[in-house]
């Protein structure tokens, strides 16, 4: 099964680790017919996220309570499960692809792989970059666009204005949808800016964003095992100017400490 890419476009796998990549489990393949006329509310959008990550939770291993990187997350994020208006809920996914995602059910899921090689500074950037999407409303437009794909409708089903219930296997198929989205770059910048927001007023060190950014830059240089991925990389802002973005507006504020030279971990950050 591919890689998964979305969101802050996190790519490939740093080291060997025993954890698996994520399983979207045996959906088939459905090609959505139709629903040009489908009238796609918040409440859609919340109910559709829903059953999205809850098949995804029951396809894929997620860190008990006492793992190290639930415990890690937890001391990280437990004071923002009640974010800017937002209900959210946090888990990790013990799988080999490094990424993080959000759903506009409030859903944040956070990839193991993605724990080992960032910083506490650069995870609160990586999810406030997620959560930035969920607030702006982006992850509405990407579920929708799963639920298109993924909805075989028939000739009663296609006239209709209303979402319609899917069965399992169209619910992988989706799933599998959302993942596969890609935000417009318009869409990257705005939850880029979120995340500077969201760091600074909670007094984070902003400098995380940037040093989050220079890794994906280095994650995303040359090698056949990211060949592949260029694709989605043309449809994003370029990391290293996402991160001298992050820069300007620390030396504006006065909040910039030079990082040094970033380099990717040897060993992982979670223990």
């Amino acid at each position: 099964m591919k890689k998964i890419i979305i969101g802050v476009i996190l790519l490939g796998s740093l080291q060997a680790v025993k954890s698996q990549k994520i399983n979207l489990g045996k959906a088939t393949d459905i090609i959505s017919k139709g629903a040009k006329a489908l009238t796609f509310t918040n409440e859609d959008a919340v109910k559709l996220s829903k059953e999205s990550v809850d098949y995804m939770d029951k396809n894929n291993q997620i860190a008990g309570p006492k793992d190290p990187y639930t415990v890690r997350l937890n001391k990280l994020f437990s004071k923002h499960k009640s974010q800017d208006g937002l209900n959210l809920n946090y888990k990790v996914y013990k799988v080999k692809d490094i990424n993080a995602f959000a759903c506009a059910d409030g859903s944040v899921r956070v990839f193991s792989s993605l724990m080992d090689v960032m910083t506490d500074d650069e995870l609160l950037a990586v999810i406030g970059h997620e959560i930035g999407h969920v607030k702006n409303q982006d992850t509405k437009d990407a579920i929708k666009s799963a639920y298109l794909k993924a909805a075989a409708l028939d000739a009663a089903s296609s006239a209709s204005s209303t979402v319609a219930n899917l069965n399992d296997s169209q619910v992988g198929k989706m799933a599998n949808a959302f993942l596969d989205a890609s935000h417009s770059k318009k869409q990257e910048s705005q939850a880029d800016t979120y995340s500077y927001d969201f760091m600074k007023a909670n007094k984070y060190n902003v400098v995380g964003a940037y040093t989050a950014f220079k890794k994906l830059a280095l994650l995303s240089e040359g090698g056949s095992a990211q060949s592949g991925l260029q694709k989605m990389f043309n449809s994003h802002p370029d990391s290293n100017k996402r991160a001298e973005a992050i820069k300007k507006r620390a030396e504006k504020d006065g909040l910039w400490k030079d990082p040094g030279t970033v380099s990717l971990p040897t060993a992982k950050l979670t223990k």
